[in-house]
């Protein structure tokens, strides 16, 4: 069982405590936050001790933290617990530089901690369905890939709120949100090549952009697209396009076991336009699947994000967004 503490007890860190009640891998036995008294019932309900601050916390003997903080503290906060010893799970982002992530996974290497970051669609069956008939063929040679994650964030937060700070949410809905589709992206196509982007903030007169879209390169030969706008109705979307065919995910709501839309060329009639089918999936929490895998994985001392993993690619597809909206061009992710 791995002892872990929660840093970060808003709506997110609640939400993946009660995501492991009775789990026999991982128990939530310690939390510290920005915000004490609102968490205290919370935690006193769940058997969390509430520390008084993260470095307090450092110095309990949990075997694990687990972060849902602000972006900018990300790496500052992985590089104290792995210098302290303890295993760490972040939520997305890894960080909002290429340099600060580099330091934080270095730092988890060299304490010999486990480092996993919160990607928990890649637990999720219907894209790990996807994977499989891309590459078994029945979806046959990848060409495209598009997707978009929207839904009214600059709306749901305050003027002052961390979320709509430009430093925090650089590129607006690419940090919280496109990310996800990013790593989606990466599971499914291998690393971006190169990127060519446009960030802005049409909406309102203030705070972080909300229209941003982008184009991308995949190394293997692939194309991509995928847009974040957070000043519109929530809906998000991942097609994957492929020389046989193609396959959709997408609704709402992101947090459920999500169905699957397939349509498949008709090889002995291919000017016939075929319906597409709906597959579905067993239920599971995603939540629950990523942090009992990253327990197992801390127990027996196995590293996840690595130098030049996906995480730390995810990072450096960020950089290269960020860079791009703001020159105009094309940028190679070396």
């Amino acid at each position: 069982m791995l002892r872990a503490a929660i840093v970060g007890i808003g709506n997110w860190g609640q939400n993946l405590v009660r995501s492991v009640e009775g789990s026999d891998t991982i128990r939530f036995v310690a939390g510290a936050t920005r915000t004490p008294a609102r968490a205290e019932e919370f935690c006193r309900r769940h058997g969390i001790a509430l520390l008084g601050s993260y470095e307090e916390l450092l110095k309990n003997d949990v075997d694990a933290v687990v972060l849902t903080t602000p972006h900018s503290r990300h790496c500052e906060e992985i590089v104290a617990a792995a210098k302290a010893g303890k295993h760490v799970f972040v939520e997305k982002p890894l960080g909002l530089s290429l340099e600060e992530a580099g330091r934080a996974v270095a730092a988890c290497a060299a304490s010999k901690v486990t480092l996993a970051v919160g990607y928990n669609w890649r637990f999720q069956p219907a894209l790990r369905e996807m994977k499989a008939m891309l590459a078994d063929g029945r979806l046959g040679k990848l060409l495209h890939l598009e997707g978009n994650f929207c839904g009214p964030s600059v709306y749901r937060f305050a003027r002052e709120h961390w979320r709509r700070d430009p430093d925090e949410a650089p590129a607006g809905g690419m940090t919280g949100r496109g990310v996800h589709v990013v790593d989606a992206m990466l599971y499914l196509a291998g690393p971006i090549d190169a990127v060519s982007a446009q960030s802005l903030r049409l909406a309102q007169d203030y705070g972080t952009d909300d229209t941003t879209s982008m184009l991308f390169r995949f190394r293997g030969g692939a194309t991509g697209y995928l847009g974040t706008v957070v000043a519109t109705a929530e809906t998000w979307r991942l097609q994957v396009f492929g020389s046989k065919g193609w396959v959709e995910v997408g609704d709402v709501e992101h947090l459920t076991t999500w169905q699957m839309k397939v349509c498949l060329i008709n090889a002995k009639d291919v000017t016939r336009k075929e319906q597409p089918q709906t597959i579905g999936f067993p239920a599971g929490s995603t939540e629950r699947a990523e942090l009992e895998r990253f327990a197992g994985s801390a127990l027996a001392r196995r590293p996840i994000a690595v130098p030049g993993g996906d995480e730390m690619h995810n990072v450096a597809v960020l950089d290269a967004i960020l860079k791009s909206a703001k020159e105009k061009s094309w940028v190679k992710i070396e």
